[in-house]
């Protein structure tokens, strides 16, 4: 949590609509603080908290290129052509790979394999440097999944390669995309997918569907002996690259999430998320989209930053579960020595943009390097110091004797592919390639290259932004009464979940005194509340990672802003409030 000076801001709540209020939707949107929050997510159904149903998912017959994936995929079955699926080193990739593969072997398909790149020999897709570790493998057909559509170089050798290639991933293309025998991406051109947003184990889910009807439909399945098979049982796997993975949570993704957290709370679910929610101390009846981005997937990305992420694939595929929580304790340790490697790097960022400060006024986009940073961790440093500073950043370190690999973070209203694309238009030979999404880039260039790069990034983004855009707003839903804290809106709100981007977790303000305190692990402070009100209710509070000052400061009236959380401590439940933001009155 960063306690840096920000503005709170209420947001807009417009009157809910009908929808909202229909006699056949009030048992399930009766509360008027969930129809406010709703209302200014921009919600018009009750449907988000009752009636959920997975026939109300978007069908697959729109995304472009899956009647020539679901070709390609049968015909290799029906053939019994050899199947290698190149992943990624995140969460994303990894959930994918795991999906493709297990669902194929639930087809009744086992001549399969899979590579994923380590980032620090062979960076991120389908490289010309990977091409020979695929080679090994023997493919037929070679299967991108979240990555492949600015692979044009690797395609093309992959092809003279004599293999057939489908990309399916969900990235933004650039001009040209590459010369694959099919192409799954939402973002593609003349794509109608309506919802833009699916991360890459979403596209794979959809092929899956696609595939598993067309294997039905010649009879597959019947000529194996086997029942029809459940795609469902993988929505655990589609729930956690999702929400890992930051993609907005429009209302197709959040069916997605939501049903796999449900798999998950059930217990249905592989032994690796089980290790995994274990080693993270995390309860699974009770798991939240929050876990999934801040336990979860912190763990298993630790395996892609600094080791491996084959260790993360292994652990989601294993069906052993002392096997699963072997391997889920070595992505736990790995976590703890990413968390002191980013802690490091922080504070030398930290110092560097505290000396810009002194000398100058802040640049609206920082360029941040150090030569003894970690390549696998720039992306999470680019993340923290965006959140502290509310700037767009891109942080690089060192990945050959004049190489540097970047990664950036973008803020509110600004596209950062786009400001790297006419950046690369503008100065062609800067950037030797790059790639991403709005708000997160990759990019690489010459060591030689980093004082123009950051040159023209500073002036790219002054050109940009707005003073407002540089802000740090803390976004709330205003305020709630001291009868309105309680723990029944605080199971309410759990309940109308998944919250996560684009779709944010409720956020209210307050003013209230202090009664009691006390400080946690050096670090951390817990709070006894009295609300503005006369004789009502105490609350407790819970703030994380304050300074020492903040620590020492003697509070007796603090202005707050909160997420309403439940407390579960050896089979009781209370309410307890999150800091999200505190300041003294």
């Amino acid at each position: 949590m960063d306690f840096k000076k920000r503005i709170l801001k209420r947001r807009e709540a417009p009157v809910p609509s009908d929808s909202l209020l229909n006699d056949e939707l009030k048992p399930t949107v009766s509360h008027p603080v969930l129809k406010r929050i709703l209302a200014s997510r921009g919600c018009d159904t009750g449907a988000l908290i009752s009636d959920r149903n997975l026939s109300s998912l978007i069908k697959p017959d729109s995304l472009k290129g899956i009647v020539e994936a679901t070709k390609l995929l049968s015909d290799a079955i029906l053939q019994n052509k050899k199947i290698v699926i190149l992943g990624d080193f995140d969460v994303d990739g990894a959930t994918s790979t795991v999906l493709m593969l297990n669902a194929l072997k639930d087809f009744g398909y086992d001549h399969t394999d899979y590579v994923v790149p380590n980032r620090f020999d062979y960076g991120y897709g389908l490289s010309l440097d990977i091409i020979p570790l695929i080679e090994m493998k023997e493919p037929d057909l070679l299967v991108t999944v979240d990555n492949g559509i600015s692979s044009i170089d690797g395609v093309n050798k992959a092809k003279e390669k004599g293999w057939q290639v489908l990309i399916t991933d969900h990235h933004l293309p650039a001009d040209e995309v590459p010369a694959a025998d099919a192409i799954v991406n939402p973002n593609q051109p003349g794509c109608d997918f309506p919802s833009k947003n699916l991360a890459g184990v979403g596209v794979v889910f959809y092929i899956m569907i696609a595939l598993r009807a067309k294997l039905n439909e010649i009879g597959w399945f019947k000529m194996q002996g086997l029942p029809l098979p459940t795609l469902s049982k993988y929505l655990d796997l589609v729930a956690l690259g999702t929400v890992a993975d930051v993609v907005p949570l429009d209302e197709n993704n959040r069916l997605l999430v939501y049903f796999g957290l449900k798999r998950i709370r059930k217990g249905c679910t592989g032994y690796g998320i089980k290790a995994l929610c274990d080693v993270a101390q995390r309860s699974l009846p009770h798991l939240t989209s929050s876990d999934l981005g801040f336990a979860l997937g912190p763990r298993l990305n630790a395996a892609g930053r600094l080791d491996d992420m084959s260790l993360g694939i292994q652990c989601m595929l294993s069906n052993d579960p002392w096997q699963a929580k072997t391997i889920a304790i070595q992505l736990n340790e790995l976590n703890k020595m990413r968390r002191e490697i980013e802690g490091d790097m922080k504070q030398e960022a930290e110092a560097y943009i505290n000396l810009l400060l002194h000398r100058e006024k802040l640049p609206e986009g920082l360029v941040l390097y150090e030569e003894n940073w970690h390549q696998g961790v720039v992306g999470i440093l680019a993340s923290r110091v965006k959140e502290t500073f509310n700037r767009p950043v891109i942080a690089f370190a060192k990945a050959g004797e004049e190489t540097l690999k970047g990664s950036g973070r973008s803020i509110s209203g600004l596209h950062l592919k786009d400001v790297l694309d006419r950046i690369a238009a503008k100065y062609p030979s800067m950037i030797d390639k790059y790639g991403g999404h709005a708000m997160a880039a990759g990019l690489t260039i010459c060591s030689t290259q980093l004082a123009g790069f950051r040159a023209a990034f500073e002036a790219e983004i002054a050109s940009q932004v707005s003073p407002e855009m540089l802000q740090g707003y803390l976004y709330t839903d205003g305020a709630l009464t001291a009868d309105e804290l309680n723990l029944n809106l605080a199971q309410l709100l759990e309940e109308a979940g998944p919250w996560g981007q684009a779709f944010p977790e409720p956020i209210f303000d307050g003013c209230f005194h202090v009664v009691h305190k006390k400080i946690l692990a050096e670090r951390h402070l817990k709070l006894v509340l009295a609300p503005k009100e006369k004789n009502k209710p105490v609350v407790d509070a819970i703030a994380f990672n304050l300074t020492p000052e903040q620590l020492a400061y003697n509070w007796e009236f603090v202005n707050m802003a909160y997420k309403l959380n439940i407390n579960r401590f050896k089979g009781a439940t209370s309410l307890q409030l999150m800091a999200e933001y505190l300041e003294p009155v």
